[in-house]
């Protein structure tokens, strides 16, 4: 088993390094996790293309700020993101639900109604990518992502060590990459 890219990025990444180290390191996190991350966060915004950008770019910002904060040991930062991902998702709910509803008809009768058929053509998708999955690799990503466990509370409730939920964290999720690149998913 080669060494995950990921530890070296990681050392990489400390904010307070100068700006091309910086940009370097950006540019990296960018390319790796962008498109699982985007794909996991369209899902969260229920299809709202334009939210999961925003998500997902303030995602990247928070990684890059707490650099400092990541395992070096990690294979992947995939569950750590996409944690940070769904609280971010959250608190815009909070802060949306949070505002007072328009009273009348007016403003909404003009307002566009999302087409939900392209969240549910991803969610098929995505569904048909986890079912070429390994049952391994399935069960890995449904107790760290999907249940938003942590690497140690997922080694916990699998019964199996924490590296070893590390290593297939990490080919899982390049194996489903793979599976959604294959069904024409690349972003």
């Amino acid at each position: 088993m080669g060494k995950p890219r990921s530890r070296h990025r990681i050392r990489h990444m400390r904010p307070d390094h100068e700006a091309p180290d910086d940009e370097v390191a950006v540019s990296a996190l960018y390319r790796e996790y962008h498109r699982p991350l985007l794909a996991f966060v369209i899902r969260l915004t229920a299809g709202d293309r334009q939210w999961a950008e925003d998500v997902v770019q303030e995602t990247m910002i928070r990684a890059w700020r707490s650099a400092e904060q990541l395992d070096p040991e990690a294979v992947s930062l995939m569950p750590w993101l996409a944690t940070v991902a769904r609280r971010i998702v959250i608190d815009d709910r909070r802060r949306r639900d949070a505002r007072p509803q328009e009273s009348g008809d007016g403003p909404l009768a003009s307002m566009p109604v999302p087409d939900e058929m392209e969240g549910l053509l991803h969610q098929v998708v995505v569904s048909e990518a986890l079912k070429a999955l390994s049952p391994a690799h399935r069960e890995i990503l449904n107790e760290t992502i999907l249940r938003d466990r942590s690497v140690n509370d997922a080694a916990a409730a699998l019964g199996i060590p924490v590296g070893t939920v590390k290593s297939r964290v990490y080919y899982a999720v390049r194996a489903l990459r793979i599976a959604l690149e294959e069904r024409g998913v690349t972003a």
